[in-house]
């Protein structure tokens, strides 16, 4: 049976599933916000617990992040990407904000790779290598949106096998790993543009 594409795991996933997906493309662009690591771990603990737990702790996790440097444009869109995660324990808007996540994430991914953008043609190029990459068809995708392209795959699928509390913490470390890899990026990145 051939594995599914990014958009059809993020179409049949649960509540749970959607929340975690989208914290878990947030929690990897972290390093592009100048936030501290562990900033989204109280939303980590409040999606543990469902709907009791989410609304709580994205409150939490907005007057916290609200303290980190945006620093540039792909930092405002990483704080952006929380200040749209939906306060209802609702399918429909987590659906909507997970899809949303996922899309930011490969392109903050793809800037890396590629370097500023220039004109309109390399913007359609870029419309066209993201949805391929969520179609299943990654051709032009460079190694850092193919990496995160890997890893939205792989949290999507741990969290369909539906394995609780243990499934989360397995996302947290594919996320947690995520975010080494762009910490060192954007590291490398400053020192070589220092």
């Amino acid at each position: 049976m051939a594995s599914k594409c990014l958009r059809e795991l993020i179409a049949e996933a649960d509540e749970r599933g959607l929340a975690a997906s989208g914290l878990a493309s947030l929690e990897r662009c972290l390093p592009l916000l100048a936030a501290e690591a562990d900033v989204l771990r109280p939303l980590w603990a409040g999606l543990a617990k469902g709907a009791d737990g989410w609304t709580v702790a994205l409150i939490e996790a907005r007057e916290t992040m609200a303290e980190a440097d945006t620093g540039d444009e792909a930092g405002t869109l990483v704080r952006q990407m929380l200040d749209a995660a939906p306060p209802l324990w609702d399918r429909e808007p987590l659906r909507e904000w997970a899809d949303d996540c996922s899309i930011a994430a490969l392109e903050l991914h793809h800037r890396l790779d590629a370097g500023p953008a220039v004109g309109e043609p390399a913007a359609t190029a870029v419309v066209e290598v993201l949805k391929g990459c969520r179609e299943g068809e990654p051709a032009g995708a460079g190694p850092l949106v193919a990496g995160e392209l890997r890893r939205q795959l792989k949290v999507l699928e741990i969290l369909g096998a539906g394995e609780g509390g243990a499934g989360l913490r397995q996302v947290l470390r594919v996320s947690t790993e995520g975010q080494r890899v762009l910490r060192a990026v954007v590291s490398r990145r400053s020192r070589v543009q220092g």
